[in-house]
């Protein structure tokens, strides 16, 4: 059955960053539709409807064409037409260069590269008749700049920014506004402590990105008028060199 709310659709719904984007746009009142490959929904499902809003929380694999073009028609054609759309999809990890395998590499770039692309084109299919709506991509300081270990996650994430760049030459003057997020320091959450728990340590107060604070930006990016559209902004704590 058709929703009568706006429809934001989070790909990469986890537990932190993919959740806070959800609730976000929950207090204003869309139906989320809510995505991830695997783990718990139900935390989300009851933070979403405690605010007074819907929520359709799925598993699905942003990595599987079949799969997202199955999941992208079924939003269209049972819950409404998607307005604004969010790539948060991950896939950090650590390998020296020689010990990093072919799978791993290809893993990666599924995840960050292959996947948004994917979402990217399937959801621009359904909104370029309608010449409206918002498609939002999550970066990282690797969408930017290689680091010793992390060859694989730039690699994805550099391919990830230069897909957003030509999806806003190109579908911007239909438009459609597409931006690009560089989450540019560390993200409060208990994984990545356990992953960087020395960098994560050295941050101090205010120095961890807060998940709802980083929220807020993905819902003024949407809200921005035509006449003053942003494509790529980076957002880092105030300790975070430049």
């Amino acid at each position: 059955m058709s929703q009568s709310k706006a429809i934001a659709l989070i790909i990469g719904a986890g537990d932190h960053l993919g959740s806070a984007i959800a609730r976000r746009f929950a207090r204003e009142g869309f139906h989320i539709v809510a995505t991830r490959r695997r783990g718990d929904l139900s935390q989300l499902t009851q933070e979403v409807e405690a605010l007074g809003s819907s929520i359709t929380a799925l598993h699905s694999d942003a990595r599987d064409e079949q799969q997202v073009t199955e999941l992208i028609e079924r939003v269209e054609s049972e819950l409404g037409p998607i307005e604004v759309a969010v790539f948060n999809v991950g896939g950090n990890v650590r390998f020296g260069i020689t010990e990093t395998s072919t799978q791993v590499y290809r893993k990666v770039w599924e995840m960050c590269a292959l996947a948004g692309f994917l979402v990217g084109r399937e959801v621009a299919k359904k909104m370029l008749p309608r010449q409206q709506g918002t498609i939002l991509f999550t970066g990282a300081s690797a969408s930017l700049r290689g680091n010793s270990g992390f060859a694989a996650f730039a690699g994805g994430k550099h391919a990830l920014r230069a897909l957003a760049q030509s999806m806003a030459r190109e579908l911007g003057p239909q438009g459609i506004h597409i931006a690009h997020v560089i989450v540019d320091g560390l993200i409060e959450n208990e994984a990545t402590k356990e992953f960087l728990p020395d960098l994560y340590a050295s941050k101090g107060e205010d120095g961890i990105i807060q998940p709802d604070d980083l929220a807020e930006v993905y819902w003024q990016l949407h809200q921005q008028p035509k006449s003053a559209w942003t494509f790529e902004q980076d957002i880092r704590p105030f300790a975070e060199p430049w």
